[in-house]
């Protein structure tokens, strides 16, 4: 159950389906959640194993929403105010981030994750940034979500 309060995200959304589609053929670990909006991603993956499970947005609105929505799932979730782009970013084995492409593309050149699940985007749309080759991708309603490892 989730609770999008004043923040982005009640998980109906077709990149919401696909990013967790991806994040469900993953071997659990940590992961880092950016632009967790109302911690749809961050709650799910909790559930699914993985651990610690960090969330960060640039909204207020968005950290409380997630805190919130962990509780009430019985998630362990870890949620602080940060710039994917400008702060220095927790080392996970895992990234997701369901954003524009275009801020996808600039996250991914200073994430230290090993693997990233990346959506928000157009299925005529894919994300290209040296260091990082394709592994998947699905798509579904005229939207993609990629999974991508470190080269």
């Amino acid at each position: 159950m989730i609770d999008p309060g004043r923040a982005f995200g009640t998980g109906a959304h077709a990149t919401t389906h696909l990013t967790l589609e991806l994040l469900q053929e993953l071997e659990p670990g940590s992961l880092l959640d950016v632009g967790c909006g109302s911690g749809v991603l961050s709650v799910a993956a909790a559930k699914l194993g993985f651990e610690p499970v960090i969330g960060i947005d640039i909204d207020d609105a968005a950290i409380e929403a997630t805190l919130a929505n962990a509780t009430v799932n019985g998630a362990i979730v870890t949620a602080f105010r940060a710039d994917g782009l400008a702060d220095a970013l927790p080392t996970t084995d895992v990234a997701v981030a369901n954003v524009s492409l275009d801020v996808v593309e600039r996250l991914l050149l200073g994430l230290a994750a090993g693997r990233a699940v990346t959506s928000g985007y157009l299925e005529r749309d894919e994300p290209h940034v040296e260091g990082w080759r394709h592994i998947s991708r699905r798509e579904r309603d005229g939207w993609a979500a990629d999974l991508l490892e470190r080269a």
